[in-house]
């Protein structure tokens, strides 16, 4: 399919391949990784012919169809749905001769053609697709302007989809959608029969879709076999293989050197110092691996208040008359790492504020601890900042009194380190913005964060030095985030924003997914009678099994949460310097009470499940 022979690529003077080769076999999948900068995309531009190569050869199947997403949204009076199907122009132009042929041989070839490449059946494909990537029927018609950038961005995406090219690029294709449109994107890529080369951050795709792992690192591309762990693993593996190597290599060049010092100028034995001399030249040095510095983030830990932060009771949000979200009922705790589900324009946003204080409530009871600070990470912060200033700048404007050496400290908690403070912020990459307002957002030492795709720009790396800057916060946690990996790994709560209310989610990311894909799953026909009586019995089964063991999950979980935090409060009541403050002592004790009731509560609900299982099991 594609063949780049010691391809040598040069942008602005900089070089991101040397010598590198690259053989991608038809029909497989792909992933390219590589941390940001590496050149990535530059590379697929080569491969689209945007770029030329300085040297070497890259060379196409000449028959190939090959296809990535536009780059500029779509947009004016067109729909969704109209955007999709014009994407097959073949199929457009079929259609428009169709309504003007007169030559009863070429309607024949027509209709033929049509047929062939299913066009009857692609309105129907183009709308699964849109539905998957979160249009709903109503807004498959409504026109583009109506859409903000982000969803026609999805429509550009869905465009290429639904092409089905033999050779498909997708660069960070997760960057405008959610969570449930990512969770769709990913079974619909695992199953794409043709060529796929996906350049992502997003570890669980990495591990999902692709058959084999592409690593741009050194100016060369490697190939490894299976998903993103199992590339971890295996480069783990050679590294440590080549440093072995590299290590006896010293040893034999540092021995022979030895006997080189020891005998060369001795008679008997300048002989073999000299056969030794040249076995030295002719020995190949094993070049140390190259180590890429390791990305350590850490978010301040100021003084937080007791339990609980915040309360909800009744609460009605939204804007003006509108009312949003209702009969809110919540509770949010030091150390509550919750992630919030549900499509967008479903509320989360508004959520999100209304927990910040950007909200007041139209009705009900809020409650928030006394001296709360909340701070917020947005995508758009990232183009809020100046162009010109770097981050000690924007430091400064926000903390006039602190001195630029403790600015440099702030900024370096999210390796923004040397230079890089001093650097203007339109110089930055998208991942050193993002770094940059984590840095901002941290300026009042919040105790809750709430993270808004807070990893969009992040490579895989700083994903992961994000997740253990989550896990050591000490403060509360609330994300909305595409990115299951970090989901999985920070949040113990998940709460669905759907139908005007945030609710628990009674299950885990798996039951959500397999939930989300039944719900956007064609319509199968109607069901024939089955000798096989057994075997539907058995998938009845199943399906009565799957929600019980959702939630017996879920209430043990739960159950050792509140276990956790019963422990938390009885350290602090073994602790003499709380008795110091009254009022804490007596929230303290009041908190243990709540929560004795609450792990009663959970565990009998645990075992309520778990004897529902038994029983149909058993049936």
């Amino acid at each position: 399919m594609l063949h780049l022979n010691d391809v040598t690529l040069r942008i602005a003077g900089r070089v991101l391949l040397e010598r590198a080769s690259l053989h991608v076999q038809p029909g497989v999948r792909y992933g390219l990784v590589g941390r940001n900068g590496s050149g990535k995309t530059s590379l697929l531009r080569l491969i689209l012919g945007e770029l030329h190569a300085d040297a070497g050869e890259v060379r196409l199947r000449a028959t190939a169809r090959l296809a990535a997403v536009a780059q500029e949204a779509p947009g004016g009076a067109t729909t969704p749905l109209e955007a999709v199907l014009a994407a097959d122009r073949e199929r457009a132009a079929l259609l428009a001769e169709a309504d003007h042929a007169q030559d009863p041989h070429r309607i024949a070839e027509i209709q033929t053609r049509l047929a062939d490449i299913g066009a009857h059946r692609a309105e129907a494909r183009a709308a699964r697709i849109l539905e998957g990537l979160g249009f709903a029927p109503e807004d498959q018609r409504r026109p583009l302007a109506s859409f903000s950038g982000g969803w026609r961005m999805r429509v550009a995406l869905a465009a290429t989809l639904f092409l089905e090219p033999d050779f498909l690029l997708l660069d960070e294709p997760t960057n405008h959608l959610d969570l449930e449109a990512t969770m769709w994107l990913e079974e619909h890529l695992r199953t794409y029969p043709r060529t796929l080369l996906l350049v992502s951050h997003d570890r669980d795709l990495l591990n999902s879709v692709p058959e084999k792992i592409v690593h741009l690192e050194g100016l060369r591309l490697t190939v490894y076999t299976g998903g993103y762990d199992s590339f971890e693993r295996a480069r783990r593996e050679r590294l440590a293989l080549a440093e072995k190597l590299r290590s006896r290599q010293e040893g034999e060049r540092a021995r022979i050197q030895a006997f080189v010092d020891r005998f060369r100028y001795k008679a008997s034995k300048a002989k073999q110092a000299q056969s030794r001399l040249k076995m030295l030249e002719r020995m190949e040095p094993i070049a140390q691996a190259a180590v890429e510095p390791e990305i350590v983030f850490s978010f301040p830990a100021g003084a937080v208040p007791p339990p609980p932060l915040l309360t909800m009771d009744g609460v009605r949000v939204g804007y003006g008359d509108k009312v949003v979200l209702d009969r809110l009922s919540l509770r949010i705790d030091p150390e509550d790492r919750i992630a919030l589900l549900g499509a967008n324009g479903n509320g989360k946003s508004t959520f999100a504020k209304l927990v910040g204080g950007r909200l007041a409530p139209m009705q009900g009871e809020l409650t928030r601890a006394r001296g709360l600070e909340v701070a917020f990470f947005a995508q758009h912060q990232i183009e809020d900042l100046d162009p010109a200033a770097s981050g000690i700048a924007h430091l400064a404007r926000l903390l006039p009194q602190e001195r630029e050496e403790q600015h440099r400290a702030r900024l370096a908690r999210f390796g923004l380190v040397q230079h890089k403070a001093e650097t203007p912020a339109g110089q930055l990459s998208g991942g050193e913005k993002a770094r940059l307002c984590f840095a901002l957002m941290c300026v009042t030492a919040p105790h809750v964060l709430i993270l808004d795709e807070p990893t969009n720009h992040l490579d895989i790396d700083s994903r992961q030095a994000l997740v253990e800057a989550l896990n050591e916060f000490p403060g509360a946690v609330i994300v909305v985030s595409h990115d299951r990996h970090l989901v999985e790994l920070t949040a113990d709560r998940l709460w669905l924003v759907a139908d005007g209310r945030v609710t628990p989610w009674d299950g885990d990311l798996d039951d959500y997914r397999r939930w989300l894909l039944a719900r956007t799953a064609p319509e199968s026909e109607p069901s024939r009678p089955s000798p096989e009586a057994p075997r539907t019995s058995a998938a009845e089964r199943r399906a009565r099994l799957a929600p019980l063991r959702a939630a017996a999950r879920a209430a043990e979980r739960e159950v050792e949460r509140l276990v956790q935090e019963r422990d938390r409060v009885h350290a602090r009541l073994a602790d003499p310097g709380t008795y110091d403050d009254g009022e804490a002592v007596a929230a303290l004790r009041r908190r243990e009470r709540e929560l004795e009731a609450l792990i009663a509560e959970a565990e009998t609900r645990w075992l309520d499940v778990a004897a529902e299982i038994e029983a149909v099991e058993a049936a």
